[in-house]
C-alpha cells in the first residue's frame, strides 16, 4: 500500500504533462527573449510573461499563496516598476548594447553558470531525497508553512532580498535625478534668443487656414497666397495625399482684388459726379 502511494505521488498525469511541456516551452522562450531582445522594454515584457507562467505552475502544484504573490507582487508591482524605470531613464538600443563596465559580460556569464549549477543541484537533491508530499507540507496551511520557512530557516535570505529591492528603488531615483548646474533662462531671454536665431517667430498657419477648405490634407497659405510646406504632415505628403488648392486660392484672391478695384472705381466715379453736381448747383446760384 505504501509502495503504491509512493508511485502515485511520483507519477504525473497526462494533463499535468501537457501543461508542463506547453507552458514550460513558452517560459523558456520568454526567458531567452529576455536576454536576446535589443530593447530593454521588450525584454522586461518577456520577463513579465515568464513570471506569469511560473505563477501558473505554483497554482497547479498547490502553492496558491506563492502563485498569487508571483502575479500581484512580482509581475504586477516589481516588474511594472522595472518598466517604469526603463521608460523614465530612457534606455535605447544603443545604450543597451554599449558595455560601460569592463568585464561585465564575463561576470554575467559566470553568475549564470553558477545559478545553473545551483539549480541542477537543487533538482538533483529533490529527486534523490525522500518525497515529503504536498499534504504534509501544507498540513498547517500553505501560508503558515511558508511563513514558518521564511522567518526561521530563510530569514537572512529574505532580509537580504528586501535590502536589494530597496537599494534598487533608491538607485532608480538617483538615476532619474538631474541637478541643474546653470541658471534657467527667463521667458524674455528665451524670446530674445529666438529673435536672434532668425527662426520662425509667429506660429505657422494650420492646415487649411487661408485655403478653400479646412482639412489636414490641404496646406495652409501664407499671406502672399503661396502654400506653406510645413503645415501638412510628412506622412501624407509621402503618400501623395496632399491636395494643392493654391491655384484656386490665388485665382479667388485675384478675383477679389479685381472686384475691390472695380468697387473703388465705382465709388470714385460716384464721388466725382457728386462733386460735379455740387459745383454746377453753386455756379447756378
Amino acid at each position: 500500500m505504501t509502495h503504491t502511494l509512493a508511485q502515485q505521488a511520483y507519477s504525473t498525469s497526462t494533463g499535468e504533462a501537457v501543461q508542463f511541456w506547453i507552458l514550460g516551452s513558452v517560459a523558456v522562450i520568454g526567458a531567452l527573449c529576455t536576454i536576446l531582445m535589443r530593447r530593454a522594454v521588450h525584454s522586461a515584457l518577456c520577463l513579465a510573461g515568464t513570471m506569469i507562467i511560473l505563477a501558473v505552475f505554483y497554482l497547479a502544484n498547490g502553492a496558491y499563496f506563492l502563485g498569487v504573490v508571483q502575479i500581484v507582487v512580482y509581475t504586477g508591482a516589481i516588474m511594472m516598476l522595472f518598466l517604469f524605470v526603463v521608460m523614465l531613464v530612457g534606455v535605447t538600443a544603443a545604450d543597451s548594447l554599449k558595455e560601460t563596465l569592463k568585464g561585465q559580460r564575463w561576470l554575467a556569464a559566470l553568475c549564470g553558470l553558477g545559478f545553473g549549477v545551483l539549480l541542477i543541484a537543487g533538482i538533483g537533491n529533490a529527486s534523490l531525497s525522500t518525497f515529503t508530499g504536498l499534504g504534509e507540507a501544507n498540513a498547517g496551511g500553505n501560508v503558515e508553512g511558508l511563513a514558518g520557512l521564511i522567518f526561521t530557516k530563510y530569514v537572512f535570505a529574505f532580509e537580504i532580498t528586501g535590502a536589494l529591492l530597496i537599494t534598487a528603488a533608491v538607485g532608480a531615483m538617483v538615476l532619474t535625478h538631474r541637478e541643474r548646474t546653470e541658471r534657467m533662462p527667463s521667458q524674455r531671454e528665451q524670446a530674445e534668443a529666438r529673435v536672434r536665431s532668425g527662426k520662425q517667430l509667429p506660429p505657422l498657419p494650420a492646415p487649411g487656414v487661408y485655403a478653400r477648405h479646412n482639412a489636414v490634407d490641404i496646406p495652409g497659405l501664407l499671406p502672399d497666397g503661396t502654400p506653406s510646406e510645413l503645415t501638412v504632415n510628412k506622412t501624407l505628403r509621402a503618400r501623395g495625399q496632399i491636395r494643392d488648392v493654391s491655384g484656386e486660392a490665388l485665382a479667388d484672391l485675384a478675383a477679389l482684388e479685381q472686384r475691390a478695384e472695380e468697387r473703388l472705381e465705382r465709388d470714385q466715379d460716384t464721388e466725382d459726379r457728386a462733386a460735379h453736381d455740387r459745383d454746377t448747383e453753386e455756379a447756378a446760384k
